[in-house]
């Protein structure tokens, strides 16, 4: 089963949501700030992703982080950084059982079918 992580509040995600809806794609949603993010599940993306192209440096969060945390950030901080802080992921995140996408913009799915 396709799984879609992100968060509700993210329009990227709504229209990533939207596109595999339109494709009838089956899929489940799995919001990373309400259903959380454990430590296998984060080792199952890095598995996939690389931690840096992971790693959100954009988000509301990235910026509220002192500036030392950001200068000082490597693999590993980067990891204990989104566990702690789950909306530090780029999103929305696509697996589909053997490729983790990261991101959305339109056409990204375009390939997939239901």
């Amino acid at each position: 089963m396709i799984t879609l992580y992100g968060i509700k509040a993210c329009d990227t995600c709504r229209r990533a949501r939207k596109a595999l809806e339109a494709r009838g794609v089956p899929f489940q949603v799995h919001d990373l700030r309400e259903d959380g993010l454990s430590a296998a599940l984060l080792e199952h993306l890095l598995g996939q992703v690389p931690v840096m192209t992971l790693l959100n440096k954009r988000s509301t969060t990235w910026r509220q982080l002192d500036e030392t945390t950001k200068a000082e950030v490597d693999a590993n901080s980067a990891r204990t950084l989104m566990l702690e802080h789950p909306t530090l992921i780029k999103r929305p995140l696509l697996d589909t059982g053997e490729e983790v996408r990261v991101g959305y913009r339109d056409g990204d799915y375009d390939d997939l079918t239901g």
